[in-house]
Order: structure tokens, then sequence, then C-alpha cells
């Protein structure tokens, strides 16, 4: 692999990946044909599904199920943890086996395009061909063929875009 290309032995990557400098991959799946952009991390049971395209300085936590066809814009957050801590109770800091009780799930449709700094907060979908605005906060599901935009994010409308 490249230099300043960090890649654990146990990353699935498709044929045809293409990958930026400045990234760090472990124990996560990316599909035929995605292009990663620099100062990207994509962390263990993440999945990118083919032809994606993620820009840069975009962080994709544990847990996020990305479909086919989708464009990450720059800068986009993905939390998997709606109530995170730094400590316990005691003060002392939390462990992963800690935090594994607060764990979610966000699974992203196919044909779905999320614009640069919008942040995905955990335990929720956005369907099939649905588009957010650059900026957004979702802090809920979005359906399939609609674009949401602000903070929280809401529907401006129906997409005709690809389904």
């Amino acid at each position: 692999m490249k230099e300043y290309v960090c890649i654990s032995d146990d990353v699935k990557l498709g044929k045809n990946v293409k990958l930026s400098k400045f990234i760090n991959l472990y124990g996560c799946v990316v599909g035929d044909n995605t292009k990663i952009g620099a100062f990207v991390e994509v962390q263990k049971n993440a999945v990118i599904g083919k032809n994606c395209k993620i820009s840069s300085h975009t962080f994709i936590c544990e847990g996020v199920r990305i479909g086919d066809n989708c464009f990450i814009g720059h800068g986009v957050m993905f939390i998997n943890d709606n109530y995170p801590r730094s400590t316990r109770p005691d003060g002392t800091l939390e462990t992963e086996e800690d935090w594994s009780g607060r764990y979610v799930e966000t699974r992203i449709g196919n044909n779905v395009s999320i614009g640069s700094n919008a942040t995905i907060l955990g335990n929720l979908t956005i369907g099939v061909g649905a588009a957010i605005g650059a900026g957004s906060v979702v802090t809920g599901d979005v359906p399939p063929n609609q674009i949401w935009a602000g903070n929280p994010a809401k529907m401006l409308r129906s997409s005709t875009g690809n389904k």
C-alpha cells in the first residue's frame, strides 16, 4: 500500500478501490470501485458499499452501513453513541465494555448523497435515494427519495434523483 496509509490486516477491500493518503481503516469492508479521500477514518464493523465516494475528513464509526452508489461529502461525521461519556460515576475512564451498552447502528440506503459537514446521529436509517444538505444534523429516520436539510434536519421536498 501507499506511504501514509494505515490499513489493518482485517480490512476487506473490493476490486479497484482507490485510497488517498492519510487514511485509517481497520476491521471494515469497502466495496468495489469505491474512492476514499484523504484524512478519512473507517472503524471496525463499518461497511461501505460499491461505487461510493467518501470525501476527505470524514469519520465513519463502528456500526455504520453505507449502501451502494453513495456520495459522502467532506467532513461528514457519523455517531454511534448518542449519549457519550468519558468517565464512569466513580471518575475512572470508561472502557469499550462500558460504551458497548450505548452502541447503536446507522443504515444508509443505496444512492444516498450526504452534503459536506453533515452530522448523522446513530440509530437511524437514511432511505434509498435520499439527499442530506450540507451542514445538516440528522436526528431521525429519513424516508426514501426525500431531501432533508437544517439543524435539526427536516424534509424540504421529495427527490426525483436516482432510486
